[in-house]
């Protein structure tokens, strides 16, 4: 008997390698051998091929079986092998063209009636095989619309085995299926609204809008009631939308968690909002077996908002440490590494004791100091430090409503106009570098020569430096949140005024 070869692809996070599917049947005792490291799901796969094989018109021989995945060093996961596992073994068993199952990649997991079913990662996959220069790739019908988001590339979508077979030469005669499809997945669209809807706080807005503009990371500390969540979902509201990798990246993500994709890319900037009790596998991704994507990778090129931050897990907190730094996230295990993006905007909102009510103007709290200080020590100070913009946001009294409430308020597609126009100026500016936002710049580049301020303008910051009232890092983190101010108001570079209102969004927590 000839070996019957194809391929498929593995995915360990957001890369994807070709992997090469071998079929071997000889005399012997009946038998089917699945080797090559795969894991519980794909040994599984003998008994789904072997029913599905036969509920479609194409016994395989009753002999000895040898399934062979390469390379074998790299671990296999999931049930998307089945396809290509059943037109290996058919081919040798000489019932399709051997040659015609190698020069395409099959993605699908089989059900015991020969349909396939439709797999989350299809996205990715199949852009993995376009980098590896594969043309043609054959997918579960569910499965079309988002593999044909990738250019360049030949779908062949197929609702089961014997339609698949047919299609490499198999001379089966056609039988109509209802090809299986997505089960529908209920999401609760995000509240983004109107940044006009948000009423005074002004110090809050224009935060909000400096974030935008730099993809800085923020805090916000009030009162229940002062507005942290409204001002929070209005951010994606102001961001670009997502460029033509971003969306690929955005759209990839979600297609690994299983979250539909529907038949264009998205472009428009996510938004996860945690609740939490959520664990750190949930968090920034995990889980036993196959390792999911969680709401950090989730909220990739967009907004990671975690509300009521000192109720989560000081651990689950403390793991956002590294992706905030590296905008990456690595999941580790004892045989694999995998990697997602992790370039996310951090807003956290915390109420400031217990209660809710400290330093607010109308209520009294009724917390201790002690319970105060180890409520907000639940964020830790190594990951306070990471956040560029700390603000207090207090709640809009009566009088201040009617103050305030008829003047005219920035809505926004004015707010994205400003927050477009201020990172032109800052990628023109480090169009040089690899850096695009004022966030990404690393301090030593605005502590060198030719970008460094003059002591002038930095002298509030050098104090509060010397005094001990910043750290070094957030030393750099004022300088960018000064070089947005200054790309907001179009200047060539930050003056003394935007560091020192620079210094005032670190330092309001404080005040």
């Amino acid at each position: 008997m000839p070996v019957g070869r194809t391929h498929s692809v593995s995915l360990l996070g957001l890369q994807g390698a070709i992997v090469g599917i071998e079929a071997h049947i000889a005399s012997g005792l009946p038998g089917f051998t699945i080797i090559g490291l795969p894991d519980a799901a794909l040994r599984q796969a003998r008994d789904r091929v072997v029913a599905a094989a036969a509920n479609s018109g194409l016994d395989l021989p009753v002999t000895r079986t040898t399934v062979n995945l390469s390379p074998a060093a790299l671990p296999k996961q999931g049930s998307a092998f089945d396809l290509s596992i059943a037109l290996a073994c058919l081919a040798a068993a000489r019932l399709v063209d051997g040659e015609s199952i190698d020069r395409v990649v099959h993605l699908g997991e089989l059900g015991l009636d020969g349909r396939l079913r439709p797999i989350a990662g299809i996205l990715p996959a199949v852009v993995a095989a376009a980098k590896a220069g594969r043309p043609t790739v054959m997918v579960p019908t569910g499965n079309r619309e988002e593999a044909e988001l990738v250019p360049g590339i030949r779908v062949v979508a197929v609702a089961s085995l014997r339609d698949a077979a047919i299609w490499h030469g198999s001379k089966l005669e056609p039988e109509v299926v209802e090809p299986i499809q997505h089960t529908p997945v209920v999401e609760v669209e995000a509240d983004t609204g109107d940044l006009a809807d948000v009423i005074g706080n002004d110090d809050a807005v224009s935060a909000m809008l400096v974030a935008a503009a730099g993809g800085h990371h923020v805090l916000l500390l009030g009162p229940p009631g002062a507005g942290k969540t409204m001002l929070a979902s209005r951010l994606p509201g102001i961001l670009p939308p997502l460029d033509a990798d971003a969306a690929l990246e955005v759209s990839s993500i979600r297609s690994l968690a299983g979250l539909p994709v529907g038949s264009s890319l998205q472009t428009t900037p996510p938004f996860e909002q945690p609740h939490h009790t959520a664990t750190a596998a949930a968090l920034v991704g995990g889980g036993s077996g196959i390792i999911r994507p969680g709401a950090a990778s989730r909220a990739s090129r967009g907004v990671l908002f975690l509300d009521e931050a000192p109720e989560f897990n000081i651990a689950v907190l403390n793991a956002l440490r590294q992706p905030l730094e590296s905008g990456r996230i690595s999941v580790e295990r004892s045989n694999a590494v995998a990697h997602y993006p992790g370039a996310f905007q951090l807003v956290m909102a915390a109420n400031p004791c217990p209660c809710g009510q400290y330093g607010s103007r109308d209520s009294d709290c009724t917390c201790s100091p002690i319970a105060r200080r180890r409520y907000l020590n639940r964020i830790s100070g190594p990951l306070l430090d990471r956040i560029d913009i700390q603000l207090r946001v207090q709640r809009i009294t009566a009088a201040q409503l009617q103050m305030v409430s008829e003047e005219p308020r920035m809505h926004s597609e004015e707010a994205r106009a400003r927050v477009l126009a201020a990172r032109g100026r800052a990628a023109e500016r480090l169009a040089e570098t690899p850096w695009r936002l004022n966030s990404q710049v690393p301090g030593a580049y605005l502590r060198n020569r030719s970008v460094r301020l003059p002591p002038d303008a930095t002298a509030s910051i050098d104090r509060a430096l010397e005094r001990g009232g910043i750290t070094m890092r957030g030393y750099d983190r004022v300088l960018r949140v000064a070089w947005t101010l200054s790309d907001l108001d179009g200047g060539a570079r930050p003056t003394a005024d935007h560091v020192g209102r620079a210094l005032y969004f670190r330092k309001a927590l404080f005040s």
